[in-house]
């Protein structure tokens, strides 16, 4: 019941067609665990067609060694980047919601409400 109250308050929207029409050939995925750090793989990485990056792995300061290209942002509420900038525009931001207190999240931020 709370997912479909939920999945109401939501507009409904397909991938963004940039995203819908790139080939993934190359794809990569970055996580947060540190283990790039200090690898100096940044220009590698950048040049995936794809690159997922997974909870708050960050960017900003680290380009030389985990790139600057982000295509899509994947994590639980918890595990969101507090900082605008790891969101750039043009990336795809994806919620991955599967407890009760992760839609509760969902539901205040699109009624922009304080939990």
């Amino acid at each position: 019941e709370k997912l479909k109250n939920l999945l109401e308050l939501l507009p409904e929207h397909d991938l963004p067609e940039d995203l819908k029409s790139k080939h993934c050939k190359r794809c990569v995925v970055v996580g947060s665990g540190g283990i790039l750090h200090g690898s100096e793989l940044g220009p590698l990485l950048n040049q995936f067609d794809i690159v997922i990056r997974l909870n708050d792995a960050p960017v900003q300061g680290y380009t030389d060694h985990v790139g600057n290209k982000t295509t899509i942002r994947m994590t639980y509420p918890e595990g969101a980047p507090l900082s605008e900038h790891e969101y750039p525009p043009a990336s795809l931001f994806v919620a991955v919601l599967f407890k009760g207190v992760d839609f509760n999240w969902l539901q205040a931020m699109v009624k922009n409400e304080t939990l």
